[in-house]
């Protein structure tokens, strides 16, 4: 190409150099007499800023960088609150744990002592509560009650007298027999109270067989006794006659705070 038509080109692009002249593309006119190439840097021009645009406001939309940072923010803080109350926890436990492990171990007797003194203090200071029984005479009927011995009403041969110090266990609940269990109601234990006073009567005596059928569980006090309530002992009875199983009457009669359980359910 000679310098005339070069500058020719150069003339007819409007004075700008043609950066594709190199590629064998010349400047043309469209029909309506505009400059292609400058139709082409608009179109240039138009479709980067559009691009801009969609770029600003998809950040505006949820990608801001300042969204992002109090995001991640906000987690932080999140993240620090649960780390903190799981410490707390922790620590909570810990401390209880060797309050726990610190606490004395009260005999017995000292626990004893320590609820007849609330006893005392509560008579002295808390409120009274009074219960009349002279309306006992309009209760309903519910069993059979006399001021007469047990000796007087029933064969001394069919009397069976139950007592936790008995040598020999109770094997079958007999209805021809007649069960005497002691009327004892303490929060002491009297040692063979029941059984003595048997003897002196020349009575059969019988226990229930717990020693037989259940075991000594450990527990904190170190604390068994075969020795039950009135109800217990009527409970173990009844289920015992219905079902013909030491092994349910024992589950129903003798609580866990008895510090025995069935042979079975040791591990």
């Amino acid at each position: 190409m000679s310098s005339s038509e070069n500058a020719a080109g150069k003339s007819a692009c409007g004075g700008k150099p043609d950066p594709l002249q190199t590629q064998g593309v010349t400047c043309q006119e469209d029909p309506n007499g505009g400059n292609l190439w400058d139709t082409f840097q608009l179109l240039q021009i138009d479709v980067g800023c559009e691009s801009s645009r969609d770029q600003v406001a998809s950040n505006e939309n949820g990608c801001s960088r300042n969204v992002l940072r109090k995001q991640r923010h906000w987690e932080k803080i999140v993240s620090a609150k649960k780390s903190k109350r799981k410490l707390e926890r922790e620590r909570r436990k810990a401390k209880h744990a060797e309050e726990k492990g610190s606490a004395q171990q009260l005999s017995k007797r000292e626990l004893k002592l320590i609820a007849k003194e609330r006893l005392l203090s509560a008579r002295e200071t808390g409120p009274w509560l009074c219960i009349d029984l002279s309306m006992t005479t309009n209760m309903t009927h519910k069993m059979d009650v006399t001021p007469e011995s047990y000796l007087d009403l029933f064969p001394s041969e069919t009397i069976v007298y139950l007592t936790p110090d008995a040598e020999n266990a109770l094997e079958e609940v007999d209805p021809h027999k007649v069960y005497i269990l002691g009327g004892l109601v303490d929060e002491s234990i009297q040692k063979s109270l029941t059984l003595h006073k048997a003897q002196r009567e020349h009575l059969q005596t019988v226990r229930l067989p717990i020693q037989e059928y259940m075991v000594k569980n450990t527990n904190a006090k170190n604390y068994h006794s075969t020795t039950l309530a009135v109800n217990q002992v009527f409970d173990a009875l009844l289920c015992f006659y219905a079902t013909k199983s030491w092994e349910e009457a024992l589950r129903v009669a003798v609580s866990p705070g008895k510090g025995y359980v069935l042979r079975e359910e040791t591990i």
